[in-house]
């Protein structure tokens, strides 16, 4: 008798059909997306900036408030399923826009290996070069201008 193989989750759900838990699962958890970027007045060009939000723990990588993190930071922004077409402000590593470009994760995603040693490894998270907001004055941010080459930030010339 052989043994069927199945095929995970990600491979066979649409992210638009994911339940609320593979959904969250998808998240890979390296703290791009909180980041703060800033906006261009006139061209309405989005900036990263290596600037973390407050609520952010640079050691973990992971939200302070999570559960509750729309009411204690207006800007929070919460990926969902219906914004699919907008991921491409996203950084090219982050695996809800992999999986919708190239419908498979990263091999380094922990739901691959099994944990995040091999994106900590890669230094595909945010603790070794982000700030957390609250220790810049805010007339400073556009001096920690960041630009995603690869996944990895590399400063920008905004001039």
């Amino acid at each position: 008798m052989i043994a069927k193989r199945y095929e995970p989750f990600w491979k066979t759900v649409p992210l638009e059909q994911m339940s609320s838990d593979q959904w969250e699962s998808i998240c890979d958890g390296c703290g791009k997306c909180c980041l703060q970027k800033l906006q261009d007045e006139d061209t309405e060009e989005v900036y990263y900036t290596n600037l973390s939000c407050q609520q952010l723990n640079l050691t973990s990588c992971q939200c302070n408030v999570y559960e509750t993190r729309q009411t204690k930071v207006a800007s929070c922004i919460t990926l969902t399923p219906d914004q699919i077409d907008e991921f491409h402000w996203l950084p090219d590593t982050c695996s809800y826009r992999v999986l919708n470009e190239t419908k498979d994760l990263p091999s380094w995603h922990p739901l691959v290996v099994g944990s995040h040693k091999e994106m900590l490894r890669q230094g595909l998270t945010v603790q070794h070069y982000a700030v957390n907001e609250q220790s810049v004055k805010e007339e400073d941010w556009d001096t920690h201008i960041i630009k995603w080459v690869h996944g990895m930030p590399e400063p920008y010339d905004v001039s």
